[in-house]
């Protein structure tokens, strides 16, 4: 566990907390069911900062072919995401070719969805300080000043070292308590519901 954030690591960094009516501890324990009855578990998210084929894909494809596993690292944090629970019904990885969602899995309130195929709850930190964006019109942004506001999730990847900070722009590290593996196609679009047409 200890080796997932070392330099040189691709790192999915995604604030999780309560979902679609659903508190992150019962979705900790509906996606380790899903994983151990499929063999892979659907991480659903909303945003375009990590869109599927833009940004997600790329990424973790960048590191797959040199032999890097992408390690989604989540932060804990208080939230109040009252979309309906409804369970998307399928997924494609390109937008254009779609499978139905197993019925034993179950992705409630979002657009997209993280592949995943594990979820083990940890201790670790990860400086924001020493990440920068690997992907997209921020990349080489470090960490620290791209996780602000209203961003939650980013593409990074860990740097040798902590690149130094104005004395106003402190270092945090962020605690995280949960990390999934992310496993091929890493990130797909989600459509339709569960129950209708």
């Amino acid at each position: 566990m200890d080796d997932i954030i070392k330099p040189g690591a691709g790192i999915l960094y995604m604030k999780v907390g309560t979902h679609a009516q659903e508190t992150l501890e019962d979705i900790i324990k509906r996606k380790a069911e899903e994983i151990k009855q499929e063999g892979f578990g659907m991480w659903g998210y909303g945003g375009n900062t990590c869109h599927p084929t833009s940004m997600v894909q790329p990424f973790a494809n960048e590191f797959a072919a040199v032999g890097q596993p992408i390690h989604l690292c989540m932060e804990a944090m208080n939230s109040k995401h009252f979309a309906e629970p409804l369970c998307a019904k399928e997924y494609s990885s390109d937008g254009l070719t779609w499978k139905v969602i197993p019925p034993k899995i179950e992705v409630r309130g979002s657009r997209f969805a993280l592949m995943i195929d594990e979820i083990l709850e940890c201790d670790l930190k990860l400086p924001l300080d020493q990440t920068k964006v690997q992907v997209g019109r921020s990349i080489g942004r470090l960490g620290t000043r791209y996780i602000k506001g209203r961003v939650d999730k980013a593409c990074l990847k860990v740097l040798d070292a902590p690149e130094l900070l104005n004395e106003d722009e402190p270092s945090k590290a962020r605690p995280i308590s949960l990390v999934a593996e992310l496993k091929a196609p890493y990130a797909v679009f989600l459509r339709g519901f569960r129950g209708q047409p």
